[in-house]
């Protein structure tokens, strides 16, 4: 027996919300970024990808991006639920991107530009709602 008076709302920052959805997407792409590595796909650039830490193994990039998008959607879902490691993971994740951009500025600049903006808004939202933990935030329920 439920009613809209006996629902509890829980009080997130947005910003706290906005980092969460920023690493589902990402994990969302990984996660066809690694299908398109295990079809062997001709949409894979095969000279960069020679040059990398794995060579031509497709295989292994597509593991490599399973990782990466088990983690986003790990750290996602922490962040959603006020829990630090979710946080850890952002920040670190935001800091590579922010490397990543600036290594690759000359080749793709507008792309480097907007990933840049992308990781300084995670950074600030989570430094932003650095206090905020869900433990603490009190659920307030509606006003009858």
């Amino acid at each position: 027996m439920s009613s809209m008076q006996d629902m509890m709302y829980e009080k997130r920052p947005a910003w706290l919300t906005f980092v969460a959805v920023v690493l589902f997407s990402v994990g969302i792409l990984r996660v066809l970024s690694a299908i398109y590595y295990f079809a062997d796909s001709v949409r894979v650039a095969s000279a960069a990808i020679n040059a990398g830490a794995f060579g031509s193994h497709l295989f292994l990039w597509g593991l490599w991006d399973l990782v990466i998008a088990l983690l986003a959607f790990w750290a996602g879902y922490s962040v959603l639920n006020g829990e630090p490691f979710g946080r850890i993971i952002g920040y670190v994740w935001a800091i590579l991107v922010i490397v990543q951009s600036f290594l690759i500025i000359q080749y793709a600049p507008w792309f480097a530009f907007g990933m840049l903006i992308l990781a300084a808004l995670v950074i600030y939202g989570l430094a932003v709602t650095s206090d905020y933990r869900a433990d603490e935030a009190a659920p307030a329920s509606p006003a009858v």
